[in-house]
């Protein structure tokens, strides 16, 4: 065998290792913010279309084999109780397609978590945006307070329960790159820092910093 062709068989296995390490991570998967929403700004077809979004997303990036729900709260409405963010994603401990550990358990994701703008990456390992970065689209829809439970019935602070998206209501956002207008907690908080303005669309959304985008867990 020549050297140029030796040195093009080396290169193709390690291309082919390189592969099978990035599948192998993203199978591990058990965390991830979607790369993309729902096209519909906060419209994401009630909790069953987010879980779907995450489910597909995660299939297609080789993470199958396991029950993916978007991190979202649900508020109280006609009889129909309210939904806590937390209690939908399993016990954990979860981790992003690069094998790191954003947390070991519930507890634990809603105190001291790893989740920062450097792990904070979508189902396929890539980096989402944060303050400073064009588009900005650091704000990830929660509609839950920072402990992972619903608000109380009364003012619309998860667009109808995912389901609004023009100028009626609002939706609770958290920052995935911990970064705001000020130091304060909320503005620092991954699950609950302010309300979107002007409603439930696409523009609305981005015009806070957002593009509709979900935390995605692996419940089992």
């Amino acid at each position: 065998m020549t050297t140029a062709r030796s040195l093009a068989f080396v290169a193709s296995v390690a291309l082919m290792a390189l592969g099978g390490a990035a599948s192998a991570q993203e199978g591990s998967m058990t965390f991830f913010i979607s790369s993309v929403g729902s096209g519909k700004g906060a419209d994401l077809g009630g909790l069953e279309g987010a879980d779907k979004l995450c489910q597909t997303l995660a299939e297609k990036a080789g993470a199958s084999g396991k029950t993916w729900r978007a991190y979202l709260s649900t508020q109280a409405v006609d009889g129909t109780p309210a939904v806590n963010a937390r209690d939908r994603i399993g016990a954990g401990p979860w981790q992003n397609a690069k094998g790191v550990v954003i947390a070991k358990d519930v507890a634990e994701l809603h105190g001291k978590n790893n989740l920062t703008k450097e792990t904070g990456l979508t189902e396929t390992g890539v980096p989402v945006n944060g303050r400073g970065d064009k588009p900005n689209t650091h704000d990830i829809l929660t509609g839950t307070q920072p402990d992972g439970t619903a608000f109380p019935a009364g003012e619309d602070k998860t667009c109808g329960n995912w389901t609004k998206s023009g100028a009626e209501g609002a939706a609770m956002v958290g920052h995935h790159d911990r970064v705001g207008l000020d130091e304060s907690a909320p503005a620092k908080s991954w699950n609950s820092s302010h309300l979107s303005r002007g409603g439930c669309s696409q523009e609305a959304l981005q015009g806070t910093g957002g593009a509709g985008l979900l935390y995605c867990f692996a419940a089992q």
